[in-house]
C-alpha cells in the first residue's frame, strides 16, 4: 500500500519521503524538543498526484527550454507549470487520507482566538518540505511556500495542492539549476503543523554568520509571528549571546513598525504601538532558556544549526487556554551551510610576554605538526638547560615558554623577567667575552663531532625488528639529541656569527673600505661549506652524466617525477641499484646519486620533523642536474673559487692599509668575523643528521599504528600529540581517525594564514627599532608595494615563483624568482636557478642573504606577506 500521510513523530519519515523539513522536524520531536505537532504528507502523494494528473511530462516540456540566467524565461516556464497544477485534481485516496489526520488532530482553538470568535476550526500551517532542502551543503532556504493559518478540509487541501505547486516557482528552478540538481529526481512532501500564535519569533544562529566565532549565538526576534522577519517587513532585535551561558553579549533594539499576526483566515500585519516598536522583545531570561535550547539542538546535530523559533502560550494539554509565560517552540532547524571559518586570534599565552618570530624560528617559517608542537619545541626548552650549563657554568634562567607556538607558529618569548637578565649578565655575557674567537671551535671540535657520533651510533637499527616501545625510547633520544645540538646552535654558532659577522661589517666600514671598495659582505663569503659541496656534487654528477649521450637524453627527456619513481619508488627506503632501465650508465648514475644523498640528503628543508627531507624527496636535486646538463646556471666549483679570491684579496687589500691599533682591531674583527662565517652554514646544513632514522622509526611506528586501526596513513603519525603515541605504544586502543582529519584541516588553514612577527606588535622594543629585525606586520599592507630588508644588492625583473615548501620545487625555472616563506641550506639548489630571492622572514644574517650574496642576486628578506601577495 502507498503511505501517502504519516505522524509528525513517525520514525519512518526520511529525507526520501517526507523532505529535509519533514524529517528535521521528525528527529527532533523524537529527541523531545519542543515542536509543534502535525503530520507529515509524503513524497509519495505527490508522485500519485503528479501521475495521476499526467503533469510530469508537461512539466519537463516547460523547463526544456529554460535558460536559468533570464529571470523572463525562469517565470514563464513557472506560470505554465503553475497553471498544470491548478487545474489538476487531487485523487480521493490521497484527499481522504489527508483531511482523515486533519480531524485527528488534538488542537483546538488558543484561549485567545476563541475570544476573537474564530469559531472551533483547527488552524494549522502547511509548509513545504523538499527531497532537495535544508541539506548541510544547500540549505534552499524560502525556495518553496508556506501557508499560515489555514483552516477547514477544503482550504487545507488547496493549500497542499499550491505547496505542490510551489516547487517550481522560478527561484526554485533556478536554485535547482545553480545546484545542478536534476528536475526530473526532485519531489515535494508537505508538513501539516498546529498554528503557533506567536506573541514573538524569530530566528536563531547557533554560531556567529558574521564572524564565525562558534562561542556566540546570533538571535533576530520581532514581535508576532516570525513571518515579519522572513518577509523583510520589520527590521528585528538583534542579540549577540554567549553560547556558554546564555548571557548577553550585545542587544541592539531595532524599531519594529508592524508585526505579522493570526487573522480570522491568514494572516495580516498590524502597526505597533509607540512602547512596541523600541521595547525589547526578548529579556535576559528569555536569551538564556532560547540559547540553552539552541544549545542542545546543535549537540544533537553536531552541527551549527539555524533554528526557526517562537514564542506563545503553551500548545500542551496542560497548559492550554491559560494565561502566564510564554513557551519556546522550534518550527525548524537546518545546517548553517555559509558560515565563516573560526577566525584565528593571536593572543599571547601570557599577558607580559613579548613573542617573536626571530632567531631559530627563521627555520620553522610553516605552522607546526602537532607531533612537534607537543614533542620537538618541550625537547628545545629541556635541552637548553644542560647546553647553556655546558657552555656558561650556570643554569639558564629562561621562562617556561621561551619556545612556544602560537596557532601552531613557532614564537620566542623576548619579555625576560629580572631573574634572566641576572643570569645573562652574570653569566651568558662574561662566556661570550671569555670565548671571544672561539666558539667556532667548540661547534668544530666538540658540538659537531659529539653529534655525528650520536647519530652514528643509530645508523644501523633495525625499525622492522624493533618493539614499540624501543622504537619510541630512539624516537625520544634521537629528538633530544637533535633538540640539544640545535640549542649549541643558538649559543654558539647563530647569535655568536650574527654579532660576529656585523662586528666585522663594521670594522671594515669604519675603518678600511674606501670609495670603489667591494662590499662588506665579500669578507664573509666564498667557503667550501655543505651546501656548496652539495650543489658541487651535482653539477660534477652532471657533468659525468653528459659524457654519456644516451643517458644524458634519457635524464633531460623522462619527466622528473618519473625519476623519482625509478630511483626511490617509495619513501624511506634506500634507493634501488642495478635496475638497469635500459639505458647505459643508468645504474652508476643511479649508485652516484645514492652517494649523493648519503652525503646530503639530511639537509633539513624545516626544522619540524614532519616536513620530508631532500633523501624522501630529490626532486629539486634532479631539476638541478637537468639544468647543468642544459648547459643553464654557473659552474659552482668557479663561483666559489672566484668569491674566496675576491674575499682573500679585499681583506687583504683592507689589512695593508691600516697602521697600528685600527690594524690590530680591523684584523681581529675580521678573523672573528670569518672564523664564524665559515661554520655557520655547516652548522645549520648538520641539524638533520639524525631525522632520516628518526623519520623511518615514526613511519614504522605509523604503520603499526594503522594496523591497530588508530590512524589511516601512516604519515598520521605526525598529527598526533606525543601523549597519544605513549597512549598507543602503551597498547591503548584509540580510534584517532576523526581526530586526525580535523587537525589536518586546521592545519591546511593555517598555511593561509600570516602569523603576525611579534605579538603583542610594537614599534620598538628595548629601545630598538623591530622594522629592522622582524618581519612586516600583514595589518600594514594597504597599498601594492610590498617593503622589507634589503638583504644583497641589485635590481632584477624576472617571472616570480612562490614555494610554499619542497612539494611545489618542481615549479621553479632558471630565471625565476624564487619567493618563499624562508630559506635553510635545503634549498640551496634553487638559488643556482634564481634570478632573486624574496621571503617572508628573514633578515642580512639569516641563511636566504647570505646565499643570495654568495650568488650575486638581489634578495629581500622579511616582507611578512610575499607568499600571500605575490602570485606565481
Amino acid at each position: 500500500m502507498k503511505t501517502y500521510v504519516l505522524p509528525l513523530s513517525d520514525s519512518q519519515a526520511t529525507l526520501e519521503n517526507v523532505g529535509g523539513k519533514g524529517a528535521s522536524l521528525a528527529k527532533m520531536i523524537g529527541a523531545g524538543f519542543p515542536v509543534p505537532n502535525g503530520f507529515h504528507i509524503t513524497t509519495e502523494a505527490y508522485r500519485t498526484f503528479v501521475a495521476s494528473n499526467g503533469l510530469q511530462p508537461r512539466i519537463l516540456a516547460a523547463l526544456a527550454d529554460v535558460d536559468a540566467s533570464l529571470p523572463a524565461s525562469l517565470e514563464a516556464a513557472s506560470a505554465s507549470i503553475g497553471r498544470f497544477f491548478a487545474d489538476a485534481s487531487i485523487p480521493t485516496d490521497i484527499a481522504t487520507a489527508i483531511t482523515d489526520a486533519y480531524v485527528k488532530l488534538p488542537h483546538p482553538l488558543s484561549l485567545s482566538q476563541r475570544e476573537r470568535g474564530w469559531g472551533e476550526g483547527k488552524p494549522v500551517a502547511v509548509r513545504s518540505s523538499a527531497t532537495a532542502e535544508d541539506l548541510p551543503e544547500a540549505s534552499f532556504a524560502g525556495q518553496q511556500e508556506t501557508y499560515l493559518n489555514i483552516r477547514g478540509e477544503a482550504d487545507l487541501l488547496e493549500a497542499v495542492q499550491k505547496c505542490w505547486a510551489s516547487l517550481w516557482t522560478a527561484r526554485a528552478i533556478a536554485y535547482r539549476a545553480k545546484q545542478n540538481i536534476d528536475p526530473d529526481s526532485v519531489a515535494l512532501a508537505v508538513v501539516v503543523q498546529e498554528m503557533v500564535d506567536a506573541e514573538a519569533a524569530g530566528i536563531l544562529f547557533t554560531a556567529n554568520p558574521i564572524n564565525g566565532r562558534r562561542d556566540e549565538m546570533v538571535i533576530n526576534a520581532a514581535w508576532g509571528l516570525g513571518e515579519a522577519i522572513v518577509g523583510g517587513l520589520v527590521s528585528p532585535d538583534t542579540i549577540v549571546a554567549d553560547k556558554g551561558t546564555g548571557k548577553v553579549k550585545q542587544y541592539d533594539v531595532a524599531e519594529k513598525t508592524v508585526s505579522t499576526v493570526l487573522a480570522e483566515k491568514g494572516t495580516r500585519e498590524e502597526t505597533l504601538d509607540e512602547a512596541r516598536r523600541r521595547s525589547k522583545v526578548m529579556n535576559e531570561a528569555d536569551v538564556i532558556e532560547l540559547v540553552n535550547l539552541a544549545r542542545r539542538i546543535e549537540s544533537y546535530y553536531g552541527s551549527p544549526q539555524d533554528i526557526e523559533w517562537c514564542r506563545a502560550e503553551s500548545l500542551s494539554p496542560r497548559g492550554r487556554g491559560a494565561r502566564g509565560e510564554g513557551e519556546f517552540y522550534i518550527v525548524q532547524s537546518r545546517p548553517i551551510t555559509a558560515l565563516p571559518e573560526i577566525p584565528i586570534e593571536w593572543i599571547p599565552p601570557k599577558p607580559k610576554g613579548v613573542y617573536m618570530r626571530a632567531s631559530v624560528v627563521d627555520l620553522m617559517p610553516d605552522p607546526l605538526s602537532p607531533l612537534f608542537v607537543t614533542m620537538g619545541i618541550p625537547a628545545q626548552m629541556a635541552q637548553m638547560q644542560p647546553l647553556g650549563r655546558r657552555l656558561t657554568g650556570a643554569d639558564p634562567v629562561l621562562h617556561d615558554d621561551y619556545y612556544t607556538s602560537i596557532n601552531n607558529f613557532a614564537y620566542m618569548n623576548a619579555a625576560f623577567p629580572a631573574k634572566s637578565w641576572w643570569w645573562i649578565l652574570t653569566s651568558l655575557a662574561p662566556m661570550f667575552v671569555k670565548t671571544f674567537g672561539k666558539l667556532g671551535l667548540f661547534w668544530r671540535d666538540q658540538l659537531h663531532p659529539e653529534f655525528q657520533a650520536f647519530v652514528a651510533s643509530k645508523r644501523d637499527l633495525a625499525p622492522g625488528q624493533m618493539s614499540a616501545d624501543e622504537l619510541w625510547h630512539d624516537a625520544q633520544e634521537i629528538v633530544n639529541a637533535s633538540a640539544y645540538y640545535v640549542s649549541g646552535l643558538l649559543f654558539a654558532t647563530m647569535g655568536a656569527a650574527a654579532g660576529a659577522e656585523l662586528m666585522a661589517t663594521s670594522a671594515y666600514n669604519k675603518m678600511a673600505k674606501r670609495e670603489g671598495d667591494p662590499d662588506a659582505s665579500t669578507l664573509l663569503m666564498g667557503w667550501d661549506n655543505i651546501p656548496v659541496r652539495a650543489e658541487k656534487s651535482l653539477y660534477d654528477l652532471a657533468m659525468w652524466a653528459r659524457e654519456n649521450d644516451e643517458l644524458a637524453e634519457y635524464l633531460l627527456e623522462a619527466p622528473t617525477v618519473e625519476l623519482v619513481e625509478q630511483l626511490l619508488p617509495s619513501p624511506l627506503t634506500p634507493l634501488p641499484l642495478g635496475e638497469g632501465k635500459g639505458v647505459r650508465g643508468w645504474d652508476e648514475f643511479a649508485s652516484r646519486f645514492q652517494s649523493h644523498l648519503d652525503q646530503f640528503g639530511h639537509i633539513i628543508f624545516q626544522l619540524d620533523f614532519a616536513e620530508p627531507l631532500p633523501l624522501d624527496n630529490p626532486a629539486p636535486m634532479l631539476e638541478n642536474v637537468k639544468m647543468y646538463l642544459r648547459g643553464e646556471g654557473t659552474n659552482p666549483h668557479e663561483r666559489q673559487k672566484a668569491s674566496e679570491e675576491k674575499r682573500v684579496q679585499t681583506g687583504e687589500s683592507a689589512m695593508r692599509r691600516l697602521k697600528g691599533f685600527k690594524h690590530w682591531a680591523f684584523t681581529k674583527a675580521l678573523n672573528y668575523g670569518q672564523s664564524m662565517a665559515a661554520v655557520r652554514e655547516d652548522a645549520l646544513a648538520e641539524i638533520g643528521l639524525g631525522y632520516p632514522m628518526l623519520r623511518r622509526i615514526f613511519h614504522e611506528l605509523g604503520v603499526r599504528f594503522v594496523e591497530a586501526g588508530a590512524i589511516e596513513e601512516p604519515s598520521d603519525i605526525y598529527l598526533l600529540e606525543k601523549n597519544e603515541i605513549e597512549a598507543l605504544v602503551g597498547g591503548a586502543q584509540l580510534k584517532l581517525a576523526g581526530r586526525v582529519a580535523e587537525r589536518k584541516a586546521h592545519w591546511d588553514r593555517l598555511r593561509q594564514e600570516t602569523p603576525p612577527p611579534m605579538i603583542p606588535m610594537k614599534k620598538k622594543y628595548m629601545g630598538i627599532d623591530t622594522a629592522v629585525w622582524l618581519a612586516e606586520s600583514e595589518s600594514n599592507r594597504t597599498g601594492n608595494m610590498i617593503k622589507g630588508v634589503a638583504t644583497s644588492a641589485g635590481k632584477v625583473t624576472a617571472p616570480a615563483c612562490v614555494l610554499r615548501g619542497p612539494e611545489d620545487f618542481n615549479q621553479m625555472r632558471p630565471g625565476n624568482v624564487l619567493v618563499a616563506g624562508t630559506t635553510t641550506p635545503a634549498w640551496t639548489p634553487l638559488f643556482a636557478m634564481a634570478s632573486a630571492v624574496v621571503t617572508d622572514i628573514g633578515g642580512p644574517l639569516s641563511h636566504g642573504s647570505i646565499v643570495a650574496r654568495e650568488y650575486g642576486i638581489p634578495a629581500v628578506m622579511g616582507t611578512g606577506v610575499a607568499t600571500k601577495r605575490i602570485q606565481s
